[in-house]
């Protein structure tokens, strides 16, 4: 793990200990999101960033899922609901911008929920240098991000509660995921659409 995400750690070490009641409001929208943003998925999947394990009960059965996260304590709680799934899981705690315990060429899909968004952009184009790395040739890639709306209405809604954000989730609506996307030399963006507003930005892609 890198040393500069000891920190992160240790927030998501302290937030995971009420992290699925404190994100209850904003989950009431996302379980609606979650079947179709992961039970089309089949073969090897990657889940960065799984968090407490809210998507692990949308997967296929025929998936095999490893799922990574820099929370020894949110992996705790993601085991927990790893038992009632339909799929095979394993989980490894793991720094998303490393990957050490993963190997290189074996994946299908990379699979990833609000992951970026919290992840410092030092740390974004080691990322997806990694996600790169464990791809297959031709496998595939998914992720939901929030970002900044254009709409005047929304974005002081979010300039509101930006410091609460990123005091608690070090999340952040100002990353640069998708440039550093189009940076890659081995993945490239098949399409992006938002699921709610212009905030909710779905980015699929592959790598060639």
């Amino acid at each position: 793990m890198r040393e500069e995400n000891l920190s992160l750690r240790s927030k998501y070490n302290i937030t995971a200990m009420f992290y699925d009641i404190l994100d209850y409001p904003w989950e009431r929208v996302y379980k609606e999101w979650r079947p179709q943003l992961l039970g089309d998925l089949r073969g090897k999947v990657l889940e960065a960033g799984v968090g407490t394990g809210r998507n692990f009960q949308h997967y296929h059965e025929s998936v095999e899922l490893t799922g990574v996260d820099l929370s020894d304590v949110m992996l705790g709680k993601a085991a927990k609901k790893a038992k009632k799934a339909k799929c095979k899981i394993v989980l490894l705690h793991d720094d998303a911008s490393d990957m050490h315990l993963v190997d290189s060429n074996q994946y299908d899909w990379i699979i990833s929920t609000f992951l970026c968004c919290v992840m410092p952009d030092e740390f974004q184009p080691m990322a997806i240098e990694q996600f790169s790395r464990v791809l297959k040739p031709g496998g595939k890639f998914r992720l939901l991000e929030m970002i900044y709306s254009k709409n005047k209405k929304i974005r002081r809604r979010q300039e509101f509660f930006s410091s609460f954000v990123e005091k608690v989730y070090g999340a952040r609506f100002d990353r640069k995921t998708v440039q550093y996307l189009e940076d890659s030399s081995e993945l490239d963006i098949t399409g992006t659409r938002f699921l709610k507003d212009d905030v909710y930005l779905l980015i699929e892609g592959i790598k060639t």
